[in-house]
C-alpha cells in the first residue's frame, strides 16, 4: 500500500492559469510564475523515494516534467475532480496538492503521510482560508469530497471539514502562503526575504 502524492496542475496556457494573479501582474508574468512554480514543485517532490508521484492534469500540452506519470483530472468542480482521484488510485494513502504554494517541500508531504497514520484526513491550511494539501488515509472507508464547498474563497477549508463530518478525524499541518493574486505573491516574496 504505497503512499501516493497527486499534484493537480493545469496546462500552462496564457489566459487560462492564475487569472486572479494576472489581473495584478499581467497575464505573461502570471503564466511565467505558474509554469516555473509547477515545474519546480513537481521536480522537487517527484524524486522523493518515499512516495509515488502522479500529475493530475487538464487537457493540453503542458511541457510537463519528464518521468512523472500523468492522469486526467476529468470534469466537474475541484471537489468532483479530487474525489475521482481519491477513488481511482490504488490502495494506500493519497495526498493531493496544487501548484500555488511555492514553498512546499518534501518534509511537508512526509509530515502529511505521517499524520495519516492516526487520522483519516489531513489538511495543509493556506493563509487565505483555503488549503494547499488534502490527504486521506482511505481505510476503512474513503470520505466523499463532493458537497457544498465554496471553492476559491476564504471558506474552502472550513466548508470541506464540515462536509467530511465529525466521524472523520482530521489533522492540520502548518499554514503556508497561497499565491492566487498580487497580495499573495507579495506575502510569499516577503516570506522568502525573512
Amino acid at each position: 500500500m504505497r503512499p501516493r502524492l497527486v499534484i493537480f496542475a493545469k496546462a500552462p496556457r496564457l489566459g487560462t492559469v492564475k487569472t486572479r494573479l494576472a489581473r495584478d501582474i499581467g497575464p505573461v508574468a502570471a503564466l511565467r510564475f505558474y509554469a516555473s512554480t509547477m515545474r519546480r514543485i513537481t521536480r522537487r517532490l517527484a524524486r522523493d523515494p518515499r512516495w509515488d508521484t502522479v500529475l493530475a492534469v487538464t487537457p493540453g500540452d503542458g511541457g510537463w516534467p519528464a518521468g512523472v506519470r500523468r492522469i486526467p483530472q476529468g470534469a466537474g468542480d475541484l471537489g468532483d475532480r479530487m474525489d475521482r482521484v481519491m477513488r481511482t488510485m490504488p490502495p494506500g494513502p493519497v495526498v493531493i496538492i496544487g501548484t500555488d504554494i511555492p514553498n512546499i517541500a518534501p518534509r511537508h508531504i512526509a509530515g502529511a503521510f505521517a499524520r495519516l497514520g492516526d487520522h483519516q484526513a489531513v489538511f495543509g491550511p493556506a493563509d487565505d482560508g483555503g488549503y494547499w494539501l488534502i490527504g486521506l488515509r482511505r481505510r476503512p472507508f474513503t470520505p466523499r469530497l463532493v458537497g457544498p464547498v465554496r471553492w476559491s474563497t476564504e471558506h474552502a477549508l472550513a466548508d470541506t471539514r464540515r462536509m467530511l463530518g465529525p466521524r472523520v478525524t482530521t489533522a492540520m499541518l502548518e499554514t503556508l502562503t497561497d499565491v492566487d493574486d498580487g497580495a499573495g505573491l507579495a506575502r510569499w516574496r516577503e516570506s522568502r526575504r525573512r
